[in-house]
């Protein structure tokens, strides 16, 4: 009893730095279906992932392949996972340490997805994004706006660790990123949340910080996308914490708005 008052505790301490004072007693947030049924895709229309590779053709011109189309957004990343496959080589990290590709996690009908950076050293030998401290205050953070972890969807813009745990080079990202374009056009969540500068700007092709970025929604591939801190950031920096709970209220509220016709 005494190691569950000592959970409770801390969490509430968590959610008091994030500045939350009270818990919604709104329905939507207590009696939320399931995803499955209330999904706001078109289902008809299939998820469709492009084959990144492409074939040689009888006359030696490169050809790419066509559009391959699946019943669900879980069959679609199944299928992106297996053509990375788990022993990628595409770029230079394969012979730079690395030692599991870390494709990504969660519910693959999410509405809400987390894009880090890359991942460090707890996820490259679990193959798990966002398992480490920075993942563990993830978790908080998703909880803090009434989510489970295995409720929404968590990827990175590149699949592998970098050595010392540096930020992705140019080329590293040009190879790797239409991996997680894919993912999010599998998914097709409603709303995106960039966590730290790095992929913030990877994202929004932006040179700006992310204490810029920050604090805007913008449309990106069918989706809104809120920049806001790293959870790494925020355990050096806890005094940004209210910042992050800015962003989180600000992605929350876009979660519970009505959805149009055209989405």
């Amino acid at each position: 009893m005494s190691e569950a008052r000592g959970q409770i505790a801390e969490h509430l301490r968590f959610f008091s730095e994030l500045g939350v004072s009270g818990v919604s007693q709104d329905s939507r947030w207590s009696k939320r279906p399931d995803a499955a049924s209330t999904d706001h895709r078109t289902p008809d229309i299939g998820h469709r992932i492009s084959d990144l590779g492409s074939r040689t053709s009888d006359a030696g011109v490169a050809v790419a392949e066509p559009a391959q189309v699946f019943a669900s957004a879980a069959e679609a990343l199944a299928a992106l996972q297996a053509e990375i496959g788990p022993a990628c080589t595409r770029c230079k990290l394969h012979g730079l340490g690395r030692t599991k590709v870390v494709f990504g996690v969660g519910n693959p009908d999410a509405d809400l997805m987390f894009v880090g950076e890359a991942p460090g050293g707890d996820e490259d030998i679990q193959g798990i994004p966002f398992v480490g401290r920075a993942g563990q205050l993830l978790t908080k953070m998703i909880a803090a706006i009434n989510f489970e972890r295995d409720q929404v969807y968590i990827a990175n813009v590149i699949k592998c660790r970098p050595p010392g745990n540096r930020n992705p080079e140019p080329d590293e990202v040009a190879t790797c990123e239409p991996f997680l374009f894919q993912q999010i056009d599998a998914i097709r969540p409603r709303v995106i949340v960039a966590l730290g500068s790095f992929a913030a700007k990877a994202l929004l092709r932006s040179n700006d910080s992310i204490s810029r970025l920050r604090g805007r929604v913008y449309d990106f591939r069918g989706a809104k996308l809120i920049p806001t801190f790293h959870p790494a950031f925020l355990l050096r920096s806890p005094e940004r914490k209210r910042d992050a709970w800015e962003d989180l209220k600000r992605a929350r509220a876009l979660l519970t708005a009505p959805v149009s016709d055209d989405e």
